[in-house]
This record gives C-alpha cells, sequence and structure tokens, in this order.
C-alpha cells in the first residue's frame, strides 16, 4: 500500500532551498513540478509584493536558466522556474525513488514537503539515499491514505481547497477574525454566499477524509 510522508528540511540542506532564498522572500508554496529530462520546471507562489532583488538572485544562480513571473497580485505571486534539478540531490532521491511531491511549502524555519511512496520500502531506501547525501531531513509524519478517493488533498476540490487555504491566511478562524466573508469573497471573484457554502462544504469534506475511518464514514451514509 501507498504511503505519504511529511518531511521537514533546512533551506540550506538542498538546492532548490538555497536558489529560493527565504532572506529575500516571505513564504513560499510549489503549485506544481514539471520533470522534463535533466530541467525540472516548478511553479511556486512568493507571498508577499516580491522585490526586484529577490528574481535577480534567483535566476543569478548557476543552475537557473530562466526566471518568469506568470501572475501577480498584490499579496502573491507566481513564478516560473526553468531549473537544472541534476545537482540538487533531494529531488534526485525522490525521483529515483519514484516519490511524487504533492505539495511543498517554505518558511524562514525551513520547508515542509509532503510526498507519496508507493510503499514503505520504498521510503525508506529514499531516506538512506538522502543519508548517503549528506541531507538531515526529520520524518515528521507517515500515514496510509485511508481512501483513494481521498486524492492528495482529503478529497477536497480544487477550489474549496483555494477558499480554505485563502480563509486559514487570511485569519478568517482566528480570533479576533482577521478578515470578512465579503473580503474572501471580493478575492475570489465569487458572492458571499458562495464563500460561505464553499468553506462549509470544505470544511466537511476535509473533516470526513482525514478524521472518520472507511467504516465510520460509511455508518454515515
Amino acid at each position: 500500500m501507498s504511503v505519504i510522508t511529511e518531511i521537514r528540511i533546512p533551506s540550506d540542506a538542498f538546492e532548490l532551498g538555497q536558489i529560493l532564498s527565504l532572506e529575500d522572500a516571505s513564504a513560499i508554496e510549489l503549485e506544481t513540478l514539471v520533470p522534463s529530462g535533466d530541467v525540472t520546471v516548478p511553479l511556486f507562489w512568493v507571498y508577499e509584493p516580491v522585490e526586484n532583488g529577490f528574481l535577480e538572485a534567483v535566476e543569478r544562480y548557476p543552475t537557473v536558466n530562466t526566471v518568469t513571473e506568470v501572475d501577480v497580485f498584490d499579496d502573491r505571486t507566481l513564478i516560473r522556474i526553468d531549473w537544472d534539478a541534476s545537482q540538487d540531490h533531494l529531488f534526485q532521491c525522490i525521483l529515483e525513488h519514484d516519490g511524487q511531491i504533492l505539495g511543498a511549502t517554505g518558511s524562514s524555519e525551513g520547508w515542509n514537503f509532503e510526498i507519496r511512496f508507493s510503499d514503505r520500502e520504498t521510503l525508506s531506501q529514499c531516506q538512506t539515499c538522502c543519508e548517503d547525501a549528506h541531507i538531515s531531513l526529520e520524518l515528521t509524519r507517515i500515514y496510509n491514505p485511508t481512501d483513494p478517493e481521498a486524492g492528495p488533498w482529503y478529497g477536497l476540490s480544487e477550489p474549496q481547497r483555494e477558499a480554505l487555504t485563502l480563509a486559514i491566511r487570511r485569519g478568517y478562524y482566528d480570533i479576533p477574525r482577521g478578515c470578512t466573508t465579503a473580503e474572501l469573497a471580493d478575492e475570489l471573484g465569487i458572492s458571499d454566499q458562495a464563500v460561505t457554502e464553499r468553506l462549509r462544504r470544505a470544511i466537511g469534506t476535509f473533516g470526513r477524509y482525514a478524521l472518520l475511518t472507511p467504516e465510520s464514514a460509511a455508518e454515515m451514509d
């Protein structure tokens, strides 16, 4: 059975972490990763306004071919990097053991990755590969997907995930609240009522897939 692991790794322990220096940017979230031969093209969100120096520093890195701003918003920018990953031992270990990167976020404290492997043995082999490359990483969680329909995001649709992520980032669930549903609606381009319904469905879906076993979920149907 496949396993999903969550790992924590210092930024300076792998090449992409060094390229995306958190000294020159705020939080970073990987959007997608597209391998193409020896080149790996990541799309990632940089939160808060991006300073010109950040893009210039990234492009000067020896293994980076090009850096492109794909979408620019007031609080975040989608960046595309054409990058040679052959020297990044972390990514090489993941790829050699058929790992699938489901998500990755970086902050000033380091990076968190969520990776799927075909089984625990393959995960162990990847971990050994990282140790041999002197990569320091911490496995913070290992689990088996409870429902194949849940997907990597606990059954959330892309609109549900987008709305829930935005609400959390904007402090909607904080006490006191950091924003209103009307403000979320403006940013998402939908109505206030649609935001409320989308968040309610997202929380229900997430709870169903993350907290309930298949047996207990079936009892509710």
